[in-house]
This record gives structure tokens, C-alpha cells and sequence, in this order.
């Protein structure tokens, strides 16, 4: 046995389903070594980025790390945007790649570089495997670090005389661990600050839709009645049809959630992750009282001093609350705010639900009419961009991870080879992603793999001809916005190019009959509408009009 078929079985012995990558010259013994595994299945991308875009959803949707692969220099390069993007969204991820053989690493060299210290800044580990026989060592660290809270990317490169070494070394077989739970003191302090608020309210953060913390939570809420606000990678830690579902909070303005928020005189912060929203936005004065519950103590930030944390497994956090609730009861708390917030909201969705504008379709109406079309556990998949802004804010889950939505790192380019992982892990789900013309382009190529691996996804993309996020911004900060302009492909054409089905629809009333058609189709289909961005300027003048009536 050579160092790359322990690889293999290690890898193999950790659970792991599949590898998406461009493999090269330095990754040869390791593919001839994967190719005999039984339990390993490889997906061929059509560039590494998308690969690493793969194996993030993957992790997002499963808990478990997929490898995403590249062979050295530019091979690696390609990778690390979608190793970024999945390390600070908190994906688990094992990035594998090649090198040149060890006795040319210390000098100038054909494609040579520094490609761990490239990736120690945007993964949880990364290091070279000098030694064969540390190979069972090495992918039990990085797997168990992968997954460990709060979960992320680890990086493992091969040099290519290693792989090719004998060895005789065994896998090392995973043990689970139980994580540490909150110290039951704590834990009577934290409900006596909660007994003690009169105008409570939750912010839910992608802790929440990971190991089990959904159920406490809707358990928590259904006892207290407190209503929930979800970052944008929270949605569906509260089912939106709950009372107590207050949708989700993130855009830069001030939206109506913000007001309960304003109202609150707790803020009971669940799995909260800073990179998404950051505590300026909300608590400005620093006077907010501040709860904290995660797997891990919080960032050390001024607008964000937790008077208490619960540290510990956040699920069992939540469970010794419930515990609490259930044998000493709260007082009844003021929700009207709440109620009121929460009523405006479902205003807002359902008003363009039947619009029926031609030539163009306003970023309301395709959402409602993409929910309408999406089973409760169907998955969406949000690019970034503008359009990413309207779906944080419009489109509402039922679940949790049934809309995922890059919002860490922010990468464009994610949605599209993200649909066609969720589609491996989800066959049976509806699967969508939206992207605008800007995004979808970025990551064009994986039509191809849509294809060839008969993925039955719908990508649907907004047209608007321009970088329209950046747009948005500019005219809202300057009054104007820079030459952002770009052309684009004939949009059947395209998909016809890679076998795809295709659909143009410019009217309103045509749009849920074209995506349940494109739903109904098999394989992969595209749906493009001329989207009516004439709404942001709208949307950023009501949110400027917004005030707080406490």
C-alpha cells in the first residue's frame, strides 16, 4: 500500500461521501487511489472554485465535510474563494491538493509556492503531509476539526513523492465526543435575567440551524411566546408561519424588524455570529442588555457585552432553559411591538402577489411566486448580489437550511454549483438557486457538470444588465453609481449550448407557471426574468421613513 490509497481509506473510514475538484499531474496516485474506492464518489468540475463551492453546500446541508480538490499553484488559487467563503459561513470542508515533490519545495521551481501558508488565513488548519505514516494522524485532526463548532475548512496538501510512498500504517476509527454543556449556575442566572425583562426578543444566528438547536428553540418560543429575529443564515430556525417568527434582520438599514430590536430591553442572542451582522448596526449606544448562548464564548466586541453567556452544546443550552420554564413558569411579557412588527412584515411580502407588470418583474412578485412554487423542505440557494438583499428580506423558510445563503465571506459565484450539491444530497427536494446575470456568469462553466451529472435543478437568473448591488449602493451613498454596465448572452441560446432547458419570461403573470414547468422538466433548466431594480431606490426610500414607536 502506497501513502495515497491510506489516504483513501482514511478517508473513507471518516464517512466521507464525496470529493468535487480539477485534479493535475501532482494529484495522480491519489486519483488512481480514489478511482478503486467503493465509497467515495468523485465529481470532475469544470473549475476548482466551483468545486470548493460544492463541498461547501455540502457541508452546510449534511454536518459532515466533503473534500473539494486542486492540484498545485494555480489549482490551488482557484480553490480558495469558495474555501473562504465556506470557512467563515461555517462549513465543514477538507481541501485536498497536490505538490511538487518535497526535494524542489526550498527553491524556485515550476509552479511552486507557499500554498499552505496561502490558506492558513481562511481555513481552521492547514498543513503538508512530509511523513506517510502521519497520514491516519493528520485526516483525524482535520476531520475532527472540520466538524468541531464552530465548523469550517482544513487543508491538506500532498506532495506527489509522498503520495507515491509505501507505508504501512492503518486509519484511525472516529470517536465522538459530547460537548461541553453549560454550568446549571449559569444557566439559573441567565433565566432570572430572562424572568426579569419585559420586552424580550431573540436573535437567531446560524448556530441555530445546526445540531438539533431548531427544535429547542421553537420549544422555547412556543412556551414564551418571544418572537425570533434570523440572520440571513439563520432562516428557518422558526418555522414563518410561527406567531412568533419575526423574519429576518441584516440589511444595512434600518427595516421594521429593527424596532423590536429598539424595543427590546433584552436581547437574547442564539448562535449569533458577528460576521453576518454586525452589533453596531443594532445596539449603537452599547446600552442593549445583552444574553448570549453558543457553542463557543463571544468575540470581544464593544456593542456586543454580554452581561451573561451560556457556553456549551447550544441545544442542551436551550434544553436546561425549557427545564426552567416548564417548573417555575415566566411572567406574561409585552409582545404588541412584536405582534405589530411581525403583521407590517406580511404586509410588505404579499404586495406585489398579484401583480401582473410586462417587460419587467419586480423582485417581490418572483419571490412570492418562487415560494409559492417551493415545498416546505425544497432548498433555495441565494447568489450575492442584489438580489441577495430581496431574498434575505422576502423570501421566509419553514425549516432550517432551506435557504442558504453565503453571508460571510459573501462570494459571488456560489449558487449555482451549490444547487447542484444540494441536488446530490437532496434528490428528492425541489432544488433553485438564484443568481443575478453578474453571478450566474461567474461560474457559468458548471452547466457542464449540471449536465452531465443529470442534476434536476432550476437556476433561475435576475437580469438586469449591471453589477446591481454595487449600483444600489453607489446611488444611495453619492446619488449616482459608476459605469457598471455589462452585456449578456442569448439566454436560451446558452442553455440550449449545454443541453439545458430554457425559459424567458418578462410578465409578471407568466412567472409560477414557468417555474413549475421548469420544476416538471428533467434535468437541469434556466429561467431568466428582466428583473425591475427600479425597486431598490423604493425599498431604500421606506426604509429611510421607518421609525421606532415604542
Amino acid at each position: 500500500m502506497n501513502a495515497s490509497e491510506l489516504f483513501v481509506q482514511c478517508l473513507e473510514e471518516e464517512g466521507i461521501e464525496y470529493i468535487f475538484g480539477v485534479p493535475g499531474e501532482e494529484n495522480a496516485d491519489f486519483m488512481m487511489a480514489l478511482e478503486k474506492s467503493s465509497r467515495i464518489r468523485f465529481i470532475l468540475t469544470r473549475h476548482e472554485q466551483g468545486a470548493a463551492f460544492m463541498a461547501e453546500i455540502y457541508g452546510r446541508l449534511t454536518g459532515n465535510p466533503a473534500g473539494a480538490l486542486g492540484t498545485l499553484g494555480p489549482g490551488a488559487t482557484n480553490l480558495i474563494t469558495g474555501v473562504a467563503d465556506s470557512n467563515m459561513d461555517r462549513a465543514p470542508m477538507l481541501v485536498l491538493t497536490g505538490q511538487g515533490s518535497t526535494d524542489r519545495l526550498h527553491k524556485e521551481s515550476h509552479q511552486i509556492m507557499d500554498v499552505v501558508s496561502m490558506f492558513k488565513p481562511v481555513t481552521k488548519w492547514a498543513t503538508t503531509i512530509l511523513n506517510p505514516e502521519t497520514i491516519p494522524e493528520i485526516v483525524r485532526k482535520a476531520v475532527r476539526l472540520a466538524r468541531t463548532e464552530k465548523p469550517g475548512a482544513v487543508h491538506l496538501e500532498l506532495p506527489e513523492d509522498i503520495a507515491s510512498m509505501p507505508v504501512s500504517g492503518k486509519p484511525m476509527s472516529p470517536r465522538r465526543f459530547r460537548r461541553s454543556v453549560p454550568d446549571d449556575k449559569i444557566v439559573d442566572l441567565a433565566f432570572d435575567m430572562i424572568s426579569s425583562a419585559n420586552r424580550p426578543v431573540i436573535i437567531a444566528g446560524n448556530g441555530c440551524i445546526r445540531r438539533r438547536a431548531s427544535k429547542q428553540l421553537r420549544l422555547l418560543c412556543e412556551k414564551t411566546g418571544i418572537g425570533v429575529i434570523s440572520t440571513f443564515m439563520a432562516k428557518g430556525s422558526v418555522d414563518m408561519d410561527a406567531d412568533y417568527c419575526l423574519y429576518t434582520v441584516g440589511l444595512g438599514a434600518k427595516d421594521r424588524v429593527s424596532q423590536a430590536i429598539d424595543d427590546a430591553d433584552l436581547v437574547i442572542a442564539l448562535g449569533f455570529d458577528m460576521v453576518e451582522y454586525h452589533p453596531q448596526l443594532w445596539n449603537a449606544q452599547k446600552s442593549k442588555r445583552i444574553l448570549h448562548a453558543d457553542f463557543l464564548p463571544t468575540e470581544i466586541d464593544e456593542h456586543y457585552h454580554p452581561e451573561i453567556e451560556l457556553v456549551g452544546d447550544l441545544a442542551h443550552a436551550l434544553w436546561m432553559l425549557n427545564e426552567r420554564i416548564d417548573k417555575h413558569g415566566l411572567p406574561n411579557f409585552d409582545l404588541e411591538t412584536q405582534h405589530r412588527i411581525r403583521a407590517d412584515m406580511a404586509k410588505d411580502f404579499a404586495e406585489y402577489r398579484d401583480d401582473t407588470t410586462e417587460g419587467t418583474i419586480r423582485p417581490q412578485k418572483a419571490l412570492w411566486d418562487v415560494r409559492e412554487t417551493m415545498g416546505a423542505n425544497d432548498v433555495l440557494l441565494s447568489d450575492v448580489g442584489a438580489h441577495k438583499m430581496w431574498i434575505a428580506r422576502h423570501y421566509q423558510c419553514h425549516e432550517p437550511n432551506t435557504c442558504l445563503i453565503p453571508n460571510g465571506f459573501c462570494s459571488m459565484g456560489f449558487a449555482l454549483p451549490g444547487a447542484i450539491a444540494a441536488s446530490l444530497v437532496h434528490p428528492d427536494r425541489r432544488i433553485i438557486s438564484i443568481s443575478g446575470d453578474a453571478g450566474f456568469l461567474m461560474n457559468v462553466q458548471e452547466m457542464e457538470t449540471a449536465k452531465r451529472l443529470g442534476s434536476n435543478i432550476v437556476a433561475m437568473v435576475w437580469e438586469d444588465h449591471e453589477y446591481g448591488l454595487i449600483a444600489w449602493k453607489q446611488e444611495t451613498h453619492f446619488g449616482r453609481h459608476t459605469d457598471l454596465a455589462f452585456g449578456n448572452p442569448d439566454w436560451k441560446g446558452l442553455a440550449s449550448a449545454f443541453g439545458w432547458h430554457g425559459h424567458y419570461v418578462p410578465n409578471a403573470a407568466d412567472l409560477e407557471g414557468a417555474l413549475n414547468a421548469a420544476f416538471e422538466e428533467t434535468g437541469p433548466s434556466l429561467v431568466v426574468i428582466p428583473i425591475d431594480y427600479r425597486e431598490n431606490a423604493l425599498l431604500t426610500k421606506k426604509l429611510g421613513e421607518i421609525t421606532c414607536a415604542i
